[in-house]
């Protein structure tokens, strides 16, 4: 009895010394290399930030002074579906770690059985019972350390979904911001609509006047009221768009369309001066880019699972108990059996599903890098977008203004010539929807500017940083 408890006690004393030696196959993870310029293109002419801008706050709505828009941004981390959607999948990703985990422990399972045999009395079977009960364990070392790579993909995993999170979040708060400036600018039309509409009204007054008084033929008068009409149905179509947007809005703050509001406001707001930075340091501030980062990296890590199966599988298994014919000597030390003892496994012939296995691993982490440098391409080409869309639109709105302010002159000028009866009425509609139309555009530039400025902060990574990433101890932990 002495002898086999001791072989126990050495098998278990030299399991820690299996788990030394064991060799992890399959490649160790190495962040591949991309190409990164040493300065944005665009940034020549762009703004330079002030010293105290070193970089975008994380609540980087603020920057444009909305307390609504801040109010609404907030909702955004509370209610929008789609965020706790991908919070849930992070969540389900940090599960799957622990049961990655689970491989490296024991299994050990319970079984308590009574049963009843018999058999024909003239051969000698009698009828006769048995009474068992077992406790069984097994073990597999985790030699070619295939269960630490598959912790090492889990882990990846789970970190890809944070960076996804934080991905999801980014945009949709950046897609809020956009919707919202939208509905501004709707409001900003219908605001210089309703303006126009009163001038038009005032135009078509003085018009009738002048016809009562035979100064101008009743042409004039229909010229002025198709001109009024116009307008005004022009005006109630902004309404549609406002509330498409107003419910688009209420989608992103998780609340329903029908419950949802937003009031009618002035607008004006100033565009923020963003710093840009390096280019290569827009690695560590995408969240999308450190997303596609770690995939790889759980890509990279499936090689070597795919690999470990080349290799044979050792499995340590004991199993202790008792058995017995009768229950009231059942549990005792003349009834116990037990067995202990190592078994090796090798697959000797699979008809090339590992190899299978392990090309198609290999083949998923090359499109996993593919996925990697086009992410970071695709992220030097937003901020390089954007810095050329503010830059540009800047210099277009200034000459805008002033076509705006030459617009409104001339509007005045060829009204007062209509009154002196130097020009038709004509002349007054041409002048007056250019003068609108030039208006439309100002307002259609602010917001394209804000847009663009909002973008690019989505671009630059909206305040966000690697940094931030949970590391792989803690995805095993709970929150």
């Amino acid at each position: 009895m002495k002898l086999r408890w001791n072989r126990i006690k050495r098998l278990v004393q030299a399991a820690p010394l299996v788990l030394v030696s064991a060799c992890a196959v399959g490649p160790d993870y190495v962040k591949p290399s991309v190409e990164t310029p040493a300065a944005f293109k665009e940034q020549g002419a762009w703004k330079i930030a002030q010293p105290a801008d070193l970089g975008i706050p994380q609540k980087w709505w603020a920057l444009y002074q909305d307390p609504l828009l801040n109010s609404l941004e907030e909702q955004v981390n509370i209610s929008n579906q789609t965020l706790i959607q991908a919070k849930a999948q992070y969540r389900q990703a940090r599960a799957l770690v622990q049961g990655a985990r689970a491989a490296y422990f024991p299994t050990v399972s319970a079984n308590v059985s009574h049963t009843r045999s018999g058999g024909p009395a003239s051969s000698g079977g009698g009828a006769g019972t048995s009474n068992l009960i077992t406790v069984d364990a097994s073990w597999e070392p985790d030699v070619w350390g295939r269960v630490g790579r598959s912790v090492e993909s889990s882990q990846a995993s789970a970190q890809a979904s944070a960076a996804l999170v934080q991905a999801t979040r980014l945009s949709t708060q950046a897609q809020l911001a956009q919707d919202y400036f939208q509905l501004r600018d709707l409001d900003a039309d219908r605001q210089l609509y309703d303006k126009t509409v009163a001038d038009y009204a005032k135009s078509l007054q003085l018009t009738q006047n002048q016809y009562a008084a035979g100064i101008v033929p009743k042409e004039n008068v229909v010229l002025a009221q198709t001109q009024l009409k116009t307008t005004e149905a022009q005006a109630i179509d902004f309404n549609v768009l406002r509330a498409q947007m107003e419910h688009a809005i209420a989608l992103l703050v998780g609340q329903p369309a029908s419950t949802f509001s937003i009031a009618p406001a002035f607008f004006n707001t100033a565009l923020p001066v963003l710093p840009l930075g390096l280019p290569s340091a827009l690695l560590e501030r995408r969240p999308d880019i450190a997303n596609a980062e770690r995939l790889m990296a759980a890509a990279n890590a499936q090689i070597g699972v795919a690999k470990a199966a080349y290799f044979p599988s050792l499995t340590v298994a004991a199993s202790g108990g008792f058995q017995s014919s009768s229950l009231a000597n059942w549990i005792s030390l003349p009834n116990r059996l037990w067995s202990v003892g190592p078994a090796l496994a090798q697959t000797l012939f699979d008809g090339g599903a590992r190899r299978t296995q392990t090309d198609s691993a290999i083949a998923a982490y090359d499109a996993s890098v593919a996925g990697y440098r086009q992410t970071v391409l695709t992220g030097f080409q937003e901020v390089e977008d954007n810095v050329a869309a503010l830059r540009i639109l800047e210099q277009e709105a200034l000459k805008q203004d002033e076509a705006v302010t030459l617009s409104q002159r001339s509007v005045e000028l060829t009204i007062n010539q209509y009154k002196a009866g130097i020009v038709n009425y004509l002349d007054v509609i041409t002048v007056e929807t250019t003068a609108l139309s030039n208006e439309r555009a100002a307002v259609d530039l602010l917001n394209r500017r804000l847009s663009a400025s909002v973008l690019l902060i989505k671009a630059l990574g909206g305040g966000w940083n690697a940094a931030q990433l949970p590391d792989a101890a803690a995805s095993t932990k709970n929150q």
